[in-house]
């Protein structure tokens, strides 16, 4: 799969570094894979200084998306998270988790591939429904 260019800001940068190095400093991590794999899309991305710049059809920090599997043809809605919020049961997947991974700086009507156990898993970005840029909130 192209590798493809992550918008993201200056501040998400930084949150997503803290939280990376403090993760390898406590020692709680186990597998590393997916922490190698967001610090070379971080490497890759295009940072930009100020949130205005964030184009609206881009997965950021705290976007709800809603996806589509293109096998199954099921949809489901997933908000992108630091690790301390994450939450399976209400949908708040981990930026360190797989498809976190995967999910962040993709555009509506991008396909997300990435590996899983038996295979691949296929999404497509169907609808940002919530994107902390585009509602200017700038706080978060």
């Amino acid at each position: 799969m192209k590798p493809r260019t992550i918008i993201i800001t200056a501040t998400d940068r930084d949150r997503l570094r803290r939280c990376i190095n403090d993760l390898l400093s406590r020692g709680e991590v186990k597998e590393t894979r997916h922490i190698d794999e967001l610090e070379d899309e971080l490497g890759r991305a295009t940072i930009v200084a100020d949130s205005k710049e964030v184009p609206p059809d881009v997965i950021t920090m705290r976007s709800k998306v809603r996806l589509r599997d293109l096998d199954s043809g099921e949809e489901v809605v997933y908000t992108l998270v630091y690790p301390a919020e994450s939450n399976a049961e209400k949908n708040l997947i981990s930026v360190l988790a797989p498809i976190g991974v995967a999910m962040l700086g993709y555009r509506v009507g991008d396909a997300i591939e990435w590996a899983v156990p038996r295979g691949k898993r296929r999404l497509r970005v169907e609808e940002i429904l919530y994107q902390p840029e585009a509602a200017k909130d700038f706080h978060l």
